[in-house]
């Protein structure tokens, strides 16, 4: 399975819809909070090409956005395909 990255702050909703719809599907994944921490939002904000809001989602080295946009992916049958790749 690929490795999947989520940055995120705890009072995000759609951080919380994010994760759970990860955890439905049985995937393990990194949390990195950048709530509070000037640098690990700068670093977010490299890696996805100037978007800063949360939640940005990486699959491997590939950036599928935030929840809606992985939301979308699960909606079209491509979200499984992405996580086995």
């Amino acid at each position: 399975m690929a490795k999947v990255t989520i940055y995120t702050t705890s009072t995000c909703p759609y951080c919380l819809a994010a994760k759970s719809l990860l955890n439905r599907k049985g995937v393990t994944f990194e949390e990195i909070d950048v709530a509070g921490d000037p640098d690990r939002r700068a670093a977010m904000t490299q890696r996805a090409n100037g978007r800063r809001t949360v939640p940005q989602i990486f699959i491997g080295d590939r950036h599928v956005g935030g929840f809606d946009d992985v939301n979308a992916l699960d909606r079209a049958g491509k979200l499984d395909a992405l996580l086995q790749a």
